[in-house]
């Protein structure tokens, strides 16, 4: 982080420092990873206190997902309008609360009323923090939004074995609100810092380097709003492979557990008296955590679409291995993880290609959109998944459905996507030459 990135001449006011703007995103999303990526560790003692079925509880889940994703594109709007502080600073007090509600809830009906809630908090954390990433790095749009998405990806690495521990230990009950109150005020503090750039400000020396970049990566040069971005065809290319791929990822997410668990090797000590699932699920976090950042990187070098195929297909590849050797505790570990690693980019990937394709000024509110994709994905991943588990007796079926929904996501890649997305930066191209000596407003700086 050099020097010369704290400064613009042209930017009409102070300028921070972006690097500590990512780090305080980061740290803000990290806070709230709980509430989605430790969800597994609750599911089976809450089908006991609550004496419901799994797709009962997993109905939660989904719950959550929805009002993350789906509500994403209001908070968005508010974030882009109002600011990113205001909104991560409620999104926050709202995560915690969630969790300290679910502790103390004695009901179905209340534990979706609580996971509902955080599922608004956890949506404004993301919104807002996803969005202020994009602004600030346009030159790093991959890395940085990979970044910030990893925190959400990796945060539970660090949290999952005391959660773990304090649930076999103190019950469930305990975990949720002792983990609510400091993940509420940890966000609550890192959305404190974090601040959007100046209107018109861009990195020292973007001018010079903007065409180099646009070799690499399909980039437009307008400023699209959120009416405008959902009526291009290209967005809802994006949106569908986001559907498929976050399917994917959110079996493995949501159901790793009762996986685990029907295949025999949740209970498995392998290493350091850790079981199976618990080794799996510290595994995962760090791998999806760190899938955002290297693979929205190796985008900003080789373009969006030819990361995708690539990495969609090793998701594919994993998950026809996990068919075969689920049953083996240590494949069950390694093919878990990499499943993880081969899904969690779409977290970098494709709010980078809305910020190339669609501009920042209404990143945050266009992100949010295509953000609800995820909710999409979470009901087929969550009770409906669950639901087919029970019907058939197996989860063979769920992952054959995986592997297809993966292998065609990478095909669309290359063969819709790729030339969809020039064509959209043409067009835009030549809009802004139009347009500019008219109303150069509309044209992104």
């Amino acid at each position: 982080m050099s020097s010369a990135e704290t400064a613009s001449p042209s930017a009409a006011t102070r300028v921070v420092n972006r690097w500590w703007q990512l780090v305080a995103g980061v740290v803000a999303m990290m806070a709230i990873a709980n509430l989605q990526y430790a969800w597994t560790l609750f599911t089976t003692p809450l089908q006991s206190a609550l004496h419901v079925s799994l797709a009962a509880v997993q109905v939660a889940f989904t719950l959550f997902v929805l009002f993350e994703t789906w509500l994403e594109p209001v908070e968005g709007y508010l974030a882009d309008r109002l600011g990113m502080r205001i909104v991560v600073m409620a999104g926050g007090l709202l995560a915690g609360v969630s969790w300290v509600g679910s502790g103390l809830a004695h009901s179905l009906w209340a534990l979706y009323f609580w996971y509902s809630l955080g599922g608004i908090g956890a949506g404004a954390v993301y919104g807002a923090a996803m969005g202020n990433a994009l602004k600030w790095f346009p030159d790093h749009r991959g890395l940085a939004a990979g970044a910030t998405a990893g925190g959400y990806g990796i945060g539970t690495a660090f949290t999952v074995a005391p959660i773990a521990a304090m649930i076999e230990s103190s019950g469930y009950q305990q975990a949720f609100i002792v983990w609510g109150i400091v993940q509420g005020l940890v966000t609550m503090a890192a959305g404190y810092f974090i601040v959007q750039p100046p209107k018109g400000w861009m990195p020292p020396g973007w001018a010079a380097r903007e065409a180099t970049h646009a070799l690499r990566v399909t980039t437009s040069k307008l400023d699209l709003t959120p009416g405008q971005v959902i009526r291009q065809g290209s967005f809802w290319v994006l949106y569908l492979m986001m559907t498929l791929m976050a399917f994917s990822g959110l079996v493995v997410t949501a159901q790793l557990e009762p996986i685990a668990k029907f295949y025999h090797v949740d209970k498995v000590v392998v290493a350091f008296g850790m079981t199976a699932l618990v080794l799996a699920v510290q595994l995962d976090r760090i791998l999806n955590g760190i899938t955002r950042p290297f693979w929205g990187w190796i985008s900003d070098h080789i373009g969006r679409e030819n990361t995708m195929f690539i990495a969609f297909s090793i998701q594919a590849l994993t998950i026809l291995a996990l068919l075969q050797l689920i049953h083996h505790p240590v494949w069950f570990i390694v093919l878990s993880g990499l499943a993880f690693f081969s899904w969690g980019e779409i977290f970098s990937l494709f709010p980078a290609a809305v910020g190339d394709l669609y501009g920042r000024t209404w990143a945050t509110a266009n992100y949010g959109i295509m953000y609800t994709a995820k909710g999409v994905a979470s009901i087929l991943a969550g009770p409906v998944a669950a639901l087919a588990a029970v019907q058939s007796g197996s989860w063979v079926g769920v992952f054959w459905a995986m592997v297809l929904a993966s292998a065609l996501d990478a095909i669309l890649a290359l063969v819709w996507l790729k030339p969809l997305a020039r064509r959209t930066a043409e067009r835009a191209r030549q809009m802004a030459e139009s347009v500019a000596p008219a109303a150069g407003h509309a044209v992104s700086e």
